[in-house]
């Protein structure tokens, strides 16, 4: 039997997109992300989510203190760190805990770990996705002057509330600290630090970073009886324990590990 044209070129689509999407390159209308774990409509992030700060909000004029504040660490090795924060393909992410993690994380030595992440951050991006689109709150550079440390064109259409970044660097490091609980205090410290680079960046105001660490912790939590996420996750704990047990993937560097382990320590607001 033919198969009509336009159905083939549909299915390659799909497929396309599906190869893109487990390579952490896809790029959808925030909030149109799809869902994975969870059942459409079984979780509601915007009951979940205290609202966004207003100008008679108190967290409204801390978020510009904390702006103009952290504007200083422009040219830092905070800054610096902040900047190597903004790329959030699959491979940037898992260099980025590997110090955490006491192991060369990779998409090749690792991908049912890397596949289970991008799975449950398709949920996590798209709950606070929702939220952005809901709240349409301006991001802190169009309120107050200051450097940000990557191009504003790649933010414009973006809103500030809540955090993507932080959304997706916290879905990372709760994953992670659940695969590997006995480096979960490295974990975490990393996944808090990826957030506040977003404040370092001015990229985001910082009620943004604490919105979008909640809206990853409050989605994991509502996905995390799903049957399909238990097994993937018993599955990436296989792989993770004898990845870590091959000292072929020992995580070399040790001096750039406690590079970043200062940063990560180091207050943003001095």
């Amino acid at each position: 039997m033919r198969v009509p044209s336009a159905i083939l070129a549909a299915t390659a689509i799909l497929g396309l997109s599906a190869v893109a999407l487990a390579q952490g390159v896809v790029e959808r209308p925030e909030g149109e992300e799809p869902l994975v774990y969870l059942a459409k409509g079984a979780f509601d992030i915007l009951a979940v989510l205290p609202p966004a700060p207003q100008r008679d909000d108190p967290r409204w004029q801390a978020d510009r203190a904390i702006f103009r504040q952290t504007r200083a660490l422009v040219g830092s090795p905070r800054w610096r760190l902040a900047t190597n924060d903004v790329k959030l393909g699959t491979g940037d992410m898992m260099r980025d805990f590997s110090c955490a993690m006491g192991v060369e994380l990779t998409p090749a030595n690792a991908p049912l770990t890397a596949r289970l992440i991008e799975k449950a951050g398709s949920d996590t991006a798209r709950n606070t996705g929702i939220a952005k689109s809901f709240y349409k709150r301006q991001r802190p550079y169009l309120i107050d002057k200051g450097a940000v440390c990557q191009p504003v064109g790649e933010l414009q259409g973006s809103y500030d509330y809540p955090s993507g970044h932080t959304t997706a660097g916290w879905t990372w490091a709760t994953l992670l600290a659940q695969l590997a609980p006995d480096r979960a205090t490295a974990i975490l410290a990393r996944g808090r630090a990826f957030g506040e680079s977003r404040i370092v960046c001015g990229a985001h105001n910082a009620s943004a970073v604490e919105a979008g660490r909640l809206s990853a912790s409050a989605t994991l939590t509502a996905l995390a009886s799903s049957p399909a996420f238990q097994a993937d996750l018993a599955a990436a704990r296989t792989e993770l324990s004898a990845l870590r047990q091959s000292p072929a993937a020992a995580r070399s560097g040790v001096a750039g590990c406690a590079a970043e382990r200062a940063l990560i320590a180091q207050p943003i607001l001095g």
